[in-house]
């Protein structure tokens, strides 16, 4: 039995109360998984839904160096079930590595497995080719490029805004490849469009509310890198805002809508609040101190630690608590140079930060990191942090909400393994299973 096989059982085994599907899910999320050509997809000409690239690149190579990965690309996401574990359905977020100990390929029969250490794992689903992904914008744009939809279609992810003004290694976030993302696919060749215009993205959605007809996108995410100046003559809040507006006001109540932003002023909240938006993500990134000043040299530098962490507070007032979901990167806590060097110091740190939003009634989420490469920490930790930390967190993460009372946040769709569709990490596949009922008077009421 391979090495990789016998960490995952090892952790399985002594954490029962992380769903074993969560295990291999992190896995794939911090690692990476490598493709055989038998798996890759057609592109936006073929059945499968193929990797739209949103916002980073997710991968632990650039494109040149992905082979015929970035010629063909992988599915968005793929599905794990059954298997040797008896896998529950498990979405994943696709993160190339073509030196990944897991692969995925078809068998003799045509059949698409997950293999570790040579062994398969699971049974791998793809997701089919929408009908919206079919149609083009007036301009002949693809729906793809525009308002792709992530997380099994539940999310249409509008990264209207995909270069940052933090920039430069004394600004730009250290695990964060946004601006070189944005660089590759131009140098490629690929449409990748700077700057969304509002009326391309209307009709997008006008495409996918048409073709949608199960009603499976739920959600719209709006978001992009940082504003500190202005962007088309507005400053982050109007930037963002004037998109939900136009949104809001051309499907009204169609999706729940979120954004992803700085953490504001509170006149600025009130103002995302005033366009429609129902959900604030203020990102907080990471909780300590001297990891946030040195991870974070942007952020510190034009809102600063504090600040920032008041801010997510005081939106509390306009949103409600249960709406303001700030993200954290889970794992550059144990990153190189200045990272933790143990996994009970990580976890400890983290949990101190979840205990702070946490007892205000706000509950974080969080994502889990993939150290691409053409960022600072990507080079100095290309195995990101340790599996045995992302486990220990999932359990962390459930124990801290059960303490407070918490249940999992709106705006994610159905937590509990097996039903979870949230790709980019895996908690919540971690959380216990809500009834419909629930859940549907939770949605009603964001």
């Amino acid at each position: 039995m391979g090495s990789r096989t016998a960490l995952v059982e090892d952790l399985m085994e002594r954490f029962p109360h992380v769903p074993r599907e969560a295990v291999f899910k992190e896995d794939l999320l911090r690692g990476g998984v490598a493709f055989d050509p038998s798996a890759l997809s057609d592109n936006e000409s073929g059945e499968v839904k193929p990797k739209s690239y949103f916002i980073f690149s997710f991968d632990h190579g650039t494109l040149p160096e992905l082979g015929e990965a970035a010629l063909r690309r992988p599915p968005e996401e793929i599905i794990l079930t059954g298997g040797p574990y008896d896998l529950r359905r498990t979405v994943v977020s696709v993160r190339v590595n073509p030196a990944s100990p897991y692969r995925v390929a078809a068998d003799e029969h045509g059949v698409l497995g997950l293999y570790l250490d040579g062994r398969r794992i699971s049974d791998v689903g793809v997701p089919p080719m929408p009908e919206y992904y079919r149609h083009t914008l007036s301009n002949g744009k693809s729906v793809m490029e525009v308002a792709p939809t992530i997380q099994w279609g539940y999310l249409i992810y509008l990264t209207v805004f995909r270069v940052c003004q933090y920039f430069g290694a004394k600004e730009e976030c250290q695990y964060c490849d946004i601006n070189h993302n944005w660089r590759q696919h131009k140098a490629a060749g690929r449409p990748y469009t700077g700057v969304k215009d509002v009326e391309e993205v209307l009709e997008a959605l006008e495409i996918i509310d048409r073709y949608d007809t199960a009603k499976a996108s739920t959600a719209y995410t709006l978001t992009g890198g940082a504003i500190t100046k202005t962007v088309s003559g507005r400053d982050e809040a109007d930037f963002y805002g004037h998109y939900a507006k136009a949104i809001e006001e051309r499907f009204p109540g169609r999706w729940i809508g979120k954004v992803v932003a700085q953490a504001l002023p509170k006149d600025d909240v009130q103002r995302f609040k005033d366009y429609g938006v129902q959900i604030y993500h203020p990102n907080y990134e990471v909780w300590d101190e001297y990891l946030f000043k040195m991870y974070c040299p942007g952020k510190e530098r034009y809102v600063g630690r504090d600040e920032w962490h008041k801010r997510i507070l005081d939106s509390a007032d306009v949103f409600g608590a249960r709406n303001v979901i700030p993200n954290f990167v889970a794992g550059v806590e144990m990153a190189e140079p200045f990272g933790f060097k143990t996994v009970d110091e990580a976890i400890a740190s983290t949990t101190e930060g979840l205990r702070f939003f946490m007892s205000q009634g706000i509950t974080p989420r969080f994502t889990t990191w993939c150290p691409e490469p053409t960022t600072p920490l990507g080079r100095t930790n290309p195995d990101g942090a340790p599996l045995e930390y992302h486990i220990r967190l999932l359990q962390a993460y459930r124990q801290t909400m059960e303490d407070f009372g918490l249940s999992s946040p709106p705006g994610y769709g159905p937590p509990g393994p097996g039903r979870a569709v949230f790709s980019v990490s895996s908690f919540m596949d971690s959380l216990p299973a809500r009834d419909t009922v629930e859940e549907a008077a939770e949605t009603a009421e964001v």
